[in-house]
């Protein structure tokens, strides 16, 4: 299997050259380039991404007295499907930020731990769920295979080097098995995602949103989530720390506008996931599954001591393929660009630094006339053309989906909550558990759904046999 490393045993003529140039006295300069790498169709990179740079919030904090007054200041974003390229660049000087899933930031800075010119390191977290669910591998929807077990033997794309790589990764020596138990390799998530489609290969792996925007999109199922790693997943930006040292200013104006893109998100979730699609691609509805309120994403910039101890588990994994040595992810991590910033705005880092709290659903139910109280119980319908509705219950959320369409009513989607995680889910994608009384419980996974219903006496339903039970009660 290729590495996951793109080795450098050397620094390139092209970075040395950059090099120089960021060396010079910035007075000196007329014009200073600064690349940032980014991902726009991995949906957990958004703050620190695609929205900062079409909504131009980055410009708004640039500084422009003292050493800046006179100079311009470029912008270079540079889109990628996924980390590894985004290290390349930083590697060859092309890049000063770079923003990637978790085992491509470990093995960024492990990356840089040998170049003599500049290290990196991580100044912010874009998004995370501590519970690894936004990885997952999905097969055809006609697929005979259903589990991790039923892939044994048989062709696995997954982008090599990815969050989703090192999820494979993990569940692989987790379960005992040797690294060739599969037969992997190594397709981007649109190489992948055609070749399932056209039944090529026998599953694809993959990082947000491609796990769930598949079976959004008609044609594939998952089998297997990142939650049954039991480790958390994130994605988050490092930066040269060359160019950290010589323009800090440029830095602290980047995590500015790092905040002010969350803020936008927060304050308007559907306009926001209908902007972000418009601009990657990615289907509204999907994006509003990970960045909406109770999403499955938390946007939240903080580098959090549970997110450092998975990055560290994410060293260990590596070592044991003799993928990576030695790499002290605790001196990589620099959190003090984002501490000034957060001083400034007159924020508490080190109160959201210890919260995992998300933003939630909330508002009246209409349907079974009642408040949101517990939001992981709640459930969202988005009516085609219209307003995102708020109810209070998976039970509700259903009833009031069978009645829309009982009325001939157009729904774009339906969400739900899983009841073991709290964990947002597409209504259509989950098993329920009925008690025979009216009520129901949503799973992401099969068998959790299985064992609750075996420990309570209940039954598991299909999503349309669930649709039913909420319309008649029973």
């Amino acid at each position: 299997m290729p590495s996951l490393l793109s080795r450098c045993g050397s620094v390139s003529a092209v970075a040395l050259l950059a090099l120089a140039g960021l060396a010079a006295p910035a007075r000196a300069q007329s014009t200073l380039t600064v690349g940032i790498g980014t991902q726009d169709t991995t949906t957990n990179t958004a703050t620190v991404g695609v929205v900062i740079r079409q909504l131009k919030l980055l410009e708004k904090h640039l500084p422009t007295t003292g050493k800046y007054a006179g100079m311009t200041i470029r912008l270079d974003w540079q889109n990628f499907t996924s980390g590894p390229p985004v290290t390349n660049g930083m590697m060859a000087g092309k890049l000063q930020f770079g923003a990637m899933g978790d085992y491509p930031l470990v093995v960024n800075g492990f990356t840089f731990r040998n170049n003599p010119e500049s290290q990196s390191e991580l100044i912010s977290v874009a998004a995370y769920n501590l519970h690894g669910s936004g990885n997952g591998i999905v097969v055809h929807k006609d697929s005979e295979y259903f589990s991790f077990e039923d892939l044994k033997g048989k062709l696995v794309s997954v982008p090599f080097g990815s969050a989703a790589h090192g999820m494979v990764l993990k569940a692989l020596q987790d379960k005992g098995y040797p690294a060739t138990w599969m037969r992997l390799v190594s397709q981007s998530p649109e190489v992948g995602s055609t070749n399932l489609q056209e039944k090529k290969i026998d599953a694809h792996a993959d990082f947000v949103p491609f796990a769930e925007l598949l079976p959004f999109r008609g044609f594939a199922r998952k089998i297997f989530d990142g939650v049954e790693t039991k480790l958390p997943t994130w994605h988050g930006v490092v930066v040269r720390t060359d160019f950290a040292k010589l323009y800090p200013e440029i830095v602290e104006a980047y995590l500015k506008a790092v905040l002010d893109a969350r803020d936008w998100v927060k304050a308007d979730p559907k306009r926001a996931a209908e902007q972000i699609a418009a601009w990657t691609g990615t289907d509204k509805e999907v994006v509003y599954i990970f960045l909406g309120p109770g999403g499955i994403m938390t946007i939240d910039p903080t580098i959090k001591a549970p997110l450092v101890e998975a990055a560290r588990e994410d060293v260990k994994v590596l070592q044991k393929l003799d993928r990576i040595k030695e790499f002290d992810v605790g001196t990589w991590v620099n959190d003090g660009y984002l501490r000034k910033v957060f001083s400034e705005r007159g924020l508490d880092y080190e109160r959201e630094r210890a919260s995992t709290a998300n933003y939630e659903v909330s508002g009246e139910d209409t349907y079974c006339k009642t408040p949101i109280s517990e939001p992981r119980k709640a459930g969202e319908i988005w009516v085609k053309g219209g307003a995102i509705q708020p109810y209070s219950s998976a039970a509700c959320t259903l009833g009031a989906l069978g009645e829309m369409k009982a009325k001939g009513e157009e729904i774009n989607v339906a969400y739900v909550f899983d009841t073991a995680r709290g964990i947002k889910l597409f209504a259509s994608e989950a098993f329920y558990v009925t008690d025979g009384r009216g009520g129901l419980s949503p799973y992401l996974l099969k068998q959790d759904a299985e064992a609750a219903a075996g420990a309570g006496g209940g039954k598991v339903l299909p999503f349309a046999d669930a649709l039913k039970s909420a319309v008649t009660g029973g």
